[in-house]
């Protein structure tokens, strides 16, 4: 399901910034071995974007080994960005541009709302959406 949103949030707005014709979406999963993958069957087909964005940072980590392999500049000729602000995108040696889903705040909700349930018998579901937030670090440049 999250898939499945994120892949609709994202062709939603490209169409709503009139980039219709440049939504390409490859399938894979969520590690890095899927981001190699996915950078590869771009480099073969000859049509490299100049820009990325993975599904997760442990993917974007992938995509960024196969092209850094390949000699593909990254922000030069590709921007990149992830997902998730994990750890590792925090690295020097990734220094990935990415998109925060803020866990500390997630698990801030979750704690509280498990000690509703079990202190205030709360037995009613709630729902709580987080603005996600862009961080840029060195995987992305100005447009040309």
């Amino acid at each position: 399901m999250i898939a499945t949103d994120r892949r609709r949030g994202y062709r939603t707005a490209m169409r709503r910034h009139g980039l219709d014709d440049h939504i390409r979406v490859l399938r894979g999963d969520h590690t890095e071995a899927a981001g190699e993958r996915a950078a590869r069957e771009l480099l073969d087909s000859g049509d490299v974007p100049t820009a990325v964005r993975a599904f997760n940072d442990q993917c974007a980590i992938g995509v960024l080994a196969a092209l850094a392999s390949a000699g593909v500049s990254v922000p030069g000729e590709v921007s990149f960005v992830g997902y998730d602000d994990d750890t590792l995108s925090r690295l020097s040696c990734f220094n990935l541009t990415t998109v925060s889903q803020s866990a500390e705040e997630q698990a801030r909700y979750a704690v509280t709302g498990a000690v509703q349930c079990r202190d205030h018998d709360r037995t009613e579901p709630r729902e709580v959406v987080l603005t996600p937030r862009l961080v840029l670090r060195g995987t992305t440049a100005e447009p040309a």
